[in-house]
């Protein structure tokens, strides 16, 4: 996590929109192909919608079908995991090493190079364009 103050749960829930605060504040899950991100083809950089954190470029980027934004790997630094036993069988979820917003979970169902796919939150994050 960054160097910096960290923010108050009323902090937070004025810097992002509902849905956000949901998602990176409370763990929460947007609904499948609602987030626009989900179809961004350009060149670019995925970043925290939370505090602005590079997490992934575009290159890392697939279609996995799901509904989410989907990535094979992410930037150095750019998350700490934990277990998540909500659905009963542990999964791996990741958090925004910047701001410790949650983002989603990662799965071992992904493409070559890596066999990962990083499920993500669509409202978790922002595209900055090359």
């Amino acid at each position: 996590m960054s160097d910096e103050t960290p923010k108050t749960d009323a902090q937070w829930r004025q810097a992002l929109a509902p849905e956000q605060y949901k998602v990176l504040r409370r763990e929460g899950t947007e609904r499948p192909f609602t987030s626009p991100l989900n179809d961004e083809k350009r060149k670019g950089t995925f970043v925290c919608a939370g505090c602005g954190h590079p997490l992934f470029t575009s290159d890392m980027k697939f279609d996995s079908g799901t509904g989410w934004p989907s990535f094979f790997t992410t930037l150095p630094g750019a998350f700490v995991t934990k277990l998540d036993f909500k659905m009963i069988l542990p999964r791996t979820e990741y958090h925004c090493a910047g701001c410790g917003g949650h983002h989603g979970h990662v799965f071992d169902d992904g493409p070559k190079p890596t066999g990962k796919r990083f499920c993500n939150n669509g409202v978790a994050l922002k595209f900055v364009p090359d």
